[in-house]
């Protein structure tokens, strides 16, 4: 977003202050982003709160001087930061959660800020504090279906949340979320204790009990809880910084390896992954040896590796207490994306953050009428192969950001186009849309890839092909080949990328057919219009042929794909 595009008033400063640090952020809600908050600025200043609250021996202590010295400093560093971006005074909110909520001198704490900044605190109760969790969990996602938990410093909230793509409503418990002082700070200190004292496994019936008890109270609607059952368990979402940490630990040590998406939110991982508290144990004790040589764990700090034993005691509560989890998701959606998009009206909350990420680089109307002929090219019905859900992958807002990108790098020279297209959602011009899945940044980074040509430099091919091993199925791994064959064709038809209300200079139709050996047979009609030079024109029509050729099938000759079929037909 350029200088110039940033209006004064669709800019909001917030101040997150946690237990374990201090968040400082500038985000825009400027249409036609707004659904996925774009940030400005960010900043993490590293003062814990809550340590800040326990002498040495362990005792209960007001927020000392030099402690509230350094806050204040920061807060005047970032007021300064908002003046330069312009944001206005009543757009700057600063949020306290539990330390701050149970600091002994927090009245005076709170006083201290207001006296030489400005600023009014504004203190999150327990359960708004889980309200605003869940939202930012809302936010993260395009759908949301499953048991919640932000997991701060000094306590973790537990909630349910039902959001659907395209739905103004979400729906939470009326409570908002159950609050429990099981933060990964609190918990470190709270284990030390039960080991010194050999109450371990009293610690762990409490915890377990608590869970349970808050559970229960959440009252999740039958339809959820039946849904969970009908799929083998529940969609855990988590958030908050231990659990991120923990998810971190989770992506070193991922079956594609290294890891190609460096960003947390939308990672997915199976029950047993998350359950592998051996394997994260090793791999966060790994780091305290090695961070000071540079191979620590990316993006889990020595401090956070030392938490990893109380977020292990955690998660086996968890999984002793919840009911059957069948997947987690990790989302990156805290109390700073909570409140903004609960400031956001519903319709904007209803929006795909995958189509509203590429409206930036859309012009007049392309990618409408561009996603709508990517969609006609499908044909509709089965393949008469139950494995091949290609209708159920290629959404319209896939091939909808798809076709909003599909001309932005015809700037770039041939060497660049397609390595270019392939990072552009993990270190390109997408990479930080917030609320979008790890399996669609690679779909759309491969689609992007194959639109020209799919062919990238040895520096990229082992990239190229760890995003591949995230697919799930190899035969969308073929239609991928298929539409970026058929996106060039259109792309040659329509050069600038709009489409024409009348007299449309291009019209597909797909069908299923059998060969005579009763195999599958796509066959793609291709009308063009009478201004459409047709000959010009025969190398992308062989293109789209030769994607449903053996040499080209995933895994070979005798692998996955289809054969196709492009026929010109009248219009």
């Amino acid at each position: 977003m350029l200088p110039s595009q940033r209006q004064p008033e669709h800019l909001h400063a917030i101040v997150d202050m946690g237990s374990n640090g201090i968040r400082y952020s500038i985000s825009t809600l400027q249409p036609p982003t707004a659904r996925i908050m774009p940030t400005l600025y960010q900043n993490r200043v590293g003062i814990s709160l809550y340590d800040a609250q326990y002498s040495a021996s362990g005792e209960r202590q007001p927020i000392d001087g030099p402690t509230i010295s350094a806050v204040v400093a920061s807060f005047q560093q970032f007021k300064q930061t908002c003046a330069d971006f312009g944001v206005l005074e009543q757009n700057i909110t600063v949020l306290a959660t539990e330390a701050t909520r149970t600091a002994i001198n927090s009245e005076d704490f709170r006083g201290e800020i207001k006296k030489r900044v400005g600023w009014d605190v504004t203190m999150l109760p327990k359960e708004e504090e889980g309200r605003v969790g869940a939202m930012g969990v809302a936010s993260s996602l395009p759908e949301v279906s499953g048991l919640v938990m932000d997991l701060g410093g000094g306590s973790t909230q537990l909630s349910w949340l039902v959001k659907q793509n395209d739905r103004a409503d979400l729906q939470m418990p009326e409570s908002g979320a159950v609050s429990m002082p099981y933060g990964a700070a609190a918990m470190s200190r709270r284990l030390a204790e039960a080991e010194k004292l050999g109450k371990v496994g009293e610690l762990e019936s409490e915890v377990q009990t608590a869970v349970r008890e808050a559970y229960a109270s959440l009252r999740v609607p039958k339809e959820l809880d039946e849904a969970a059952r009908q799929n083998g368990g529940f969609t855990l979402y988590l958030s908050g910084g231990g659990f991120r940490g923990w998810g971190y630990v989770l992506m070193s040590r991922h079956r594609v390896a290294p890891y190609p998406i460096p960003v947390i939110n939308g990672l997915k991982v199976s029950r047993d992954d998350f359950l592998g508290i051996d394997v994260v144990r090793e791999a966060a004790a790994a780091t305290h040896d090695n961070e000071n040589a540079g191979e620590g764990i990316f993006r889990v700090s020595e401090r956070r590796a030392g938490q990893v034993p109380a977020v292990a005691f955690l998660v086996t509560a968890l999984s002793q207490a919840l009911p059957q989890i069948k997947e987690v998701r990790f989302c990156q959606g805290g109390v700073r994306e909570g409140f903004l998009f609960t400031s956001l009206p519903a319709e904007v909350r209803a929006e795909h953050p995958l189509v509203v990420a590429t409206r930036p680089f859309d012009t007049a109307r392309p990618s409408q009428g561009i996603r709508n002929l990517l969609i006609s090219a499908l044909p509709s019905g089965i393949t008469f192969n139950t494995v091949d859900d290609y209708n159920g992958v290629f959404t319209a807002e896939l091939l909808g950001a798809f076709a909003g990108l599909m001309y932005y790098h015809s700037s770039h020279s041939k060497d660049l186009q397609a390595t270019a297209a392939l990072r552009s959602t993990t270190s390109g011009i997408l990479a930080g849309m917030h609320g979008v899945l790890h399996e669609s940044r690679a779909l759309l980074a491969l689609l992007l890839c194959a639109r020209w040509g799919g062919s990238v430099p040895p520096s990229d091919v082992s990239f190229k092909q760890r995003l591949e091993q995230l697919i799930e199925s190899p035969w969308t791994l073929w239609w991928i080949n298929y539409l970026g064959a058929l996106a060039g064709l259109l792309a040659a038809v329509y050069p600038a990328g709009f489409i024409e209300e009348v007299q449309p200079r291009l019209r597909l139709s797909a069908r299923w057919e059998r060969t005579g050996k009763g195999n599958p047979l796509l066959c793609l009609d291709i009308a063009f219009g009478s201004r459409v030079a047709q000959v010009a024109l025969s190398s992308e029509i062989d293109r789209i042929d030769k994607a449903g050729k053996k040499k080209r099938r995933i895994g070979g000759k005798d692998g996955v794909g289809h054969r196709v079929e492009a026929s010109l037909r009248p219009q």
